[in-house]
């Protein structure tokens, strides 16, 4: 049984009661609870239980009860599990590649932009950053689930490496041509023994430069159109880029370090002079470097139409589950506000360095002096919003991306390793990736 089937089969089987908030008003005898389960650990976790404090001591008829519940993984199939014996949270926390599964699942979910407008709270859609908001909206632009931990890759960059090797150390390469070329004279001058690497390849590589590019990563709008769309990562574009990457990988410029964040210590100990990676890495660089360095946009390859575009996010949203009563999604659409004010939103962007989701909380941070006292942390929102997002880049939306995810980092490793050109490798990936989409359209239509 697919995880459509499962949802929908769970969705029968418990009892709905006021999805659309016409049932009757809960007790008045003791506060709602609403469960918020969510895979923040460490000290993003304690940053949650804050929020869930804060708005629970904002009022006195509801309770934000946050459950720590694993990883993105963990939480989605947790809260899977429980939809099924009827047991499900109000609200999940979802990571961006659950999307289309979460969406392929009509009656479990409740989705957000009906949850507030069936609150009768003021509510505004445009409010948010529409970089941002355009991965969790269906076609007609309506908001499916509430973004919360979304983040954008950027450049990070040694500003001592940059100046012994007679680079300008507050400036930094721009465009995929002058990277080469920074990288190489890095090298050369024996400054850094690596010119770059780069975290979550996938997600910055083939993702992001996709959508920094303005090129599809499949068809059908990137499967914002529907189910049967096909990848398209082997373009020439594509080809041409990875194909440079792999020949700067023989010649010692660009080195591997894995596949999510583990490339991380070749940019701490100062191996290599650059690192691409998540923004919300910031606050991991700072606190791993004894070096002085800078955040810049990604780079672009020059000459190519629309670029550069704007890229697109990671992280998670948080979804709300059908199953519940009317005064519980009360509850739920009052906390989406209060998450979504200028402060609460300004306080967590800035804390964990993920981008705020509306305009007034970017620009809160800017009357706070935030993005003066540390340079560089609003790149990512002004890389997220060089553009009005196009199709090719308002993000994506496959079935069994995360598996797909996998055989695109197995391709580009063979290719690294200079077992396969790149034209051999991204094909061989659309040819995997395609199986598993058809996979995907045969369980869920």
């Amino acid at each position: 049984m697919s995880l459509r089937q499962q949802l929908l089969a769970a969705a029968a089987a418990v009892t709905m009661t006021g999805v659309t908030m016409t049932g009757l008003a809960a007790s008045a005898q003791a506060q709602t609870k609403i469960e918020w389960w969510h895979a923040m650990g460490g000290e993003l976790g304690e940053k949650v239980e804050e929020i869930a404090t804060n708005f629970n001591a904002s009022q006195s008829e509801y309770e934000i009860d946050a459950v720590y519940k694993g990883n993105y993984t963990e939480t989605m199939t947790g809260a899977i599990a429980a939809f099924r014996a009827g047991q499900q949270p109000e609200i999940v926390q979802v990571f961006e590649v659950g999307t289309a599964t979460m969406m392929a699942a009509e009656g479990a979910i409740y989705p957000v932009y009906q949850l507030m407008n069936d609150s009768g709270l003021e509510w505004d859609p445009e409010a948010y950053l529409p970089s941002v908001v355009g991965y969790y909206t269906d076609t007609q632009g309506n908001m499916l689930s509430m973004p919360f931990n979304s983040s954008t890759p950027v450049l990070y960059y040694n500003k001592k490496v940059f100046e012994e090797a007679g680079l300008d150390p507050d400036t930094a390469p721009s465009t995929w041509q002058e990277m080469g070329e920074a990288a190489k004279k890095i090298v050369d001058s024996g400054a850094a023994t690596c010119g770059f690497t780069t975290g979550w390849q996938s997600w910055v590589q083939i993702e992001n430069f996709s959508a920094l590019h303005n090129v599809p990563i499949g068809t059908q709008a990137n499967g914002f159109g529907g189910l049967d769309t096909e990848l398209t990562i082997n373009s020439d574009l594509h080809v041409k880029h990875i194909q440079q990457l792999a020949d700067w990988q023989a010649d010692g410029i660009f080195k591997y370090g894995g596949r999510q964040s583990d490339s991380a210590p070749l940019f701490y100990s100062g191996e290599c002079a650059m690192y691409m990676n998540s923004s919300a890495a910031y606050a991991g660089v700072t606190g791993n470097v004894d070096f002085p360095f800078g955040v810049s946009m990604l780079p672009y390859w020059e000459g190519v139409e629309g670029a550069p575009q704007n890229s697109i996010i990671g992280g998670a949203t948080l979804w709300v589950l059908a199953g519940h009563e009317e005064e519980d999604y009360k509850g739920v659409a009052q906390f989406f506000s209060y998450l979504s004010s200028p402060e609460v939103q300004a306080d967590w962007h800035q804390f964990t360095g993920y981008l705020p989701v509306t305009e007034a909380a970017y620009e809160l941070s800017q009357e706070q002096g935030f993005y003066e006292e540390n340079p560089g942390t609003d790149t990512s929102i002004k890389q997220m919003t060089l553009n009005d997002p196009t199709d090719n880049s308002k993000g994506l939306r496959f079935g069994n991306f995360v598996q797909i995810r996998d055989i695109i980092n197995e391709e580009l490793e063979t290719v690294w390793s200079g077992g396969k050109t790149a034209q051999q490798g991204l094909d061989d990936a659309v040819r995997r990736g395609n199986e598993l989409l058809r996979q995907f359209e045969d369980d869920n239509s």
